[in-house]
């Protein structure tokens, strides 16, 4: 089949997965597929040939994938469909007025910045809800993570950066670097849309210009600044600017989702694997428990909830293929738990090990006023400090926005730090609960790099930190909490060197569990181009004709 044909099929199938979507949002469905608008039998255990746990990026390619191979697909996802407007006539709220559709069964806000001024102004009161966004919370650290169709795609600010060839080789030496690079991660570029910003438009524009003033005060410092791709679509950004576009990235909108603009994976590889016709998403699903029957069948149970969060339903599903793509916390639960409670005995030992933050920490920097960053800000960063290269302290700094509609002087980051602590996850048989290893200490490291980075950036431009941004204690570094969650079935130690569980055939990891606890960059292009990898060996060696 020549490119252009393939190309023509996807397109089509892209029509028929969009269609299958606005007809599930419009019904209110909880199941979206080809054959949305009728109801299906009720079955005591609902069976399929495969079923791919989580609808984030590694679970998108699988579903993909799976669905072109002609596989009949089922995707359990714990969130809802995004794609119906609220009472403002949007899917999503704002950042800056936030409701119930910003936070997973909140009763208020937590957004990474908790004051400003030492003000409690930033986080809002809200009904819970099944929002779009959730934070976890751990012992000593917590985890953002997206909630609905297509994952933290819905919430990330779309940073589509591929690691540093050398890094990854470090990170995955069992992996062909040679051909991740060469096939692998641009396929993966390819269906998620990243393109890149018109570097005269960024210049010139007053929305980035909070971006050319760390340029600035990098480049005195005489550190490197390069620009990074991303998923939002900037051209429909430029219009947004042009004022021939709704307004979406320039309108403040980022962590609660984007009504315009983002190449979210509902409309890239879900919308295709809707499309196949092989495909149908359970939304609004929690996968609870997994375990094994004797002919070796895959037997999953799930609670459905509604939008108070109560269990309406428990489910029972079977199958022969089982891809987990809940991300690095949703997979790593599920497998401690099925191990240590004794539904796969049989997995490796280093299940739930070898987790990390990538490095992450947040931080912001007081400029001079003369070095205005800007009332308008666009919310997709484009830039970051690059001093990875320097081996005595790698750092990677995205440097972030903070729209908030007027000049503040603000210089706001999140810096990607080389951290070689890892934790693990534990099951606790008296509560029921998995937990998390991981300490302050641990947060610390990252913490020190960061600050070696950015006590040259204000020595060399006279400037300070912001002590009010983290709370009323004044705190300089966010270290309590992470958007990169890696690591916990790491892959060529709990899995072989494509994604299978050790000790179990026909179990699968796609997602960021496979990454072991650090990437150097944000992680979802990686995470999808070793599920590309994966599939591709899967079907080539593993499904059945």
């Amino acid at each position: 089949m020549t490119a252009k044909l393939m190309q023509r099929q996807l397109s089509r199938r892209h029509i028929l997965g969009v269609i299958a979507l606005q007809t599930a949002a419009t019904a209110g469905l909880t199941r979206i597929g080809l054959e949305s608008a009728h109801a299906a039998e009720p079955e005591a255990v609902e069976s399929a040939p495969a079923i791919v746990v989580g609808s984030g990026y590694g679970g998108a390619v699988a579903a993909l994938r799976l669905g072109q191979a002609g596989v009949r697909t089922l995707v359990l996802e714990m969130g809802r469909l995004w794609n119906t407007a609220g009472g403002d006539g949007k899917v999503f709220c704002s950042t800056t007025a936030p409701d119930q559709r910003a936070m997973w069964f909140r009763t208020r806000t937590e957004a990474p910045l908790a004051t400003f001024l030492w003000l409690d102004v930033v986080n809002k009161p809200i009904d819970p809800y099944p929002g779009v966004l959730d934070r976890v919370h751990y012992d000593a650290m917590s985890v953002y993570v997206g909630r609905g169709v297509g994952g933290g795609s819905l919430v990330n600010g779309g940073m589509a950066v591929t690691p540093l060839k050398s890094y990854f080789a470090e990170q995955f030496p069992s992996v062909d670097a040679d051909e991740m690079y060469g096939t692998y991660f641009p396929r993966a570029r390819a269906m998620l849309g990243v393109n890149t910003i018109d570097p005269a438009w960024f210049e010139s524009t007053e929305w980035y210009r909070f971006a050319r003033t760390s340029r600035k005060a990098a480049a005195n410092a005489g550190l490197r600044t390069t620009f990074v791709p991303n998923v939002y679509d900037f051209g429909h950004m430029q219009r947004e600017a042009a004022g021939t576009a709704t307004r979406s990235a320039l309108a403040g909108e980022v962590i609660y989702g984007n009504n315009e603009g983002k190449r979210s994976l509902d409309k890239t590889y879900l919308a295709a694997a809707l499309g196949t016709g092989a495909v149908t998403i359970h939304t609004r699903e929690k996968v609870t428990s997994v375990g094994r029957s004797g002919d070796g069948t895959y037997l999953l149970t799930a609670d459905r909830i509604d939008d108070t969060g109560k269990v309406v339903e428990t489910k029972s599903y079977s199958c022969t293929y089982l891809f987990l793509g809940g991300g690095s916390l949703g997979t790593s639960e599920l497998l401690v738990r099925a191990r240590d409670t004794g539904t796969l005995p049989d997995l490796d030992p280093s299940v739930g090990a070898g987790w990390g933050t990538n490095g992450n920490t947040m931080l912001g920097r007081a400029n001079h006023v003369w070095d205005t960053v800007g009332a308008d800000q666009a919310t997709m960063p484009v830039m970051g400090i690059d001093d990875w290269a320097n081996t005595a302290n790698p750092v990677f700094a995205e440097i972030a926005p903070l729209p908030m509609g007027f000049e503040h002087w603000i210089s706001l980051y999140l810096a990607i730090t080389k951290n070689p602590e890892r934790a693990s996850f534990t099951y606790d048989s008296s509560t029921g609960a998995v937990r998390l290893g991981w300490t302050a200490a641990q947060s610390a490291v990252s913490v020190a790099m960061a600050k070696r980075l950015f006590d040259r950036i204000n020595l060399a431009n006279l400037t300070v930190y912001r002590h009010d941004l983290f709370g009323s204690g004044g705190k300089v570094f966010a270290d309590d909490f992470t958007y990169h969650p890696l690591g916990g079935c790491v892959l060529g130690r709990a899995t072989d060197d494509y994604g299978r569980v050790k000790g179990y055939p026909r179990l699968y990891v796609t997602d960021g569990a496979l990454v072991p606890g650090s990437l150097g960059v944000n992680p979802f292009v990686t995470i999808t181009a070793l599920a590309e990898r994966t599939m591709a060996r899967v079907l080539a060696e593993d499904t059945a004709p």
